[in-house]
């Protein structure tokens, strides 16, 4: 359900292509569950729209993208960063990682010492979603997004799953600088992810004027 992501931060995006310039203004705004929740149907609707489907299958994969994104609303933590153009056009939500361990469940190797120790420590952001529709893909905006929704936190480590089939999301986070530290197998159901994770180091809030593509926060 993640698109694969940018850098973060100061580093330098590991794709050479340069983003084409922007026409129409951008701007971000933060929703917290509640607000998320007005948009559901919304977001569902750019998810499809950003998604090769089979036909036939758009309804199967909008009522799954539904289903996940309520779970992941009511998680300690959550929130929510939207972007418009001037209709949405984006969007990208995590949560807090629970300092129990909990969320790393099924990895089949010992976590890291230093992901565990961030872990523990409460400083842990997992990047759940991240949507973008297929005309914005060539500005950036998944860059963006997600530079901007884990600059919002004061996490030290990102993190995030994906499933291990898909290998050009895989190979998108590992060459923007995500490390995999193994496999994770959950229940219901055979699928298989790659846990990745982002160093984030000591870092200052991103702003507005440090975005690629300027873009108005809310």
């Amino acid at each position: 359900m993640t698109a694969p992501p940018g850098p973060s931060g100061p580093r330098q995006r590991a794709d050479h292509r340069r983003p084409v310039p922007r026409r129409t203004p951008l701007s971000l705004r933060r929703l917290n569950r509640w607000q998320a929740e007005g948009v559901r149907e919304d977001l569902a609707d750019l998810y499809a729209e950003s998604c090769a489907t089979a036909p036939g299958w758009e309804y199967h994969r909008r009522k799954d993208f539904l289903r996940r994104l309520t779970r992941d609303t009511w998680r300690p933590g959550f929130a929510m960063l939207t972007a418009q153009a001037p209709d949405l056009v984006g969007c990208a939500f995590g949560f807090a990682v629970p300092r129990d361990g909990s969320w790393w469940n099924g990895l089949r190797k010992p976590l890291p010492r230093d992901v565990e120790q961030f872990t523990t420590a409460g400083q842990v952001f997992a990047v759940s979603g991240i949507v973008v529709r297929p005309s914005e893909r060539h500005h950036g905006l998944a860059d963006t997004l997600q530079e901007q929704l884990l600059a919002d936190h004061r996490a030290l480590l990102g993190a995030t799953l994906v499933d291990r089939t898909h290998r050009a999301a895989c190979a998108g986070f590992r060459s923007r600088g995500w490390r995999d530290i193994g496999m994770v197998y959950r229940s219901p159901g055979p699928t298989v992810l790659r846990a990745l994770v982002l160093p984030l180091g000591e870092r200052t809030p991103v702003e507005p004027e440090d975005l690629a593509h300027h873009a108005r926060i809310q």
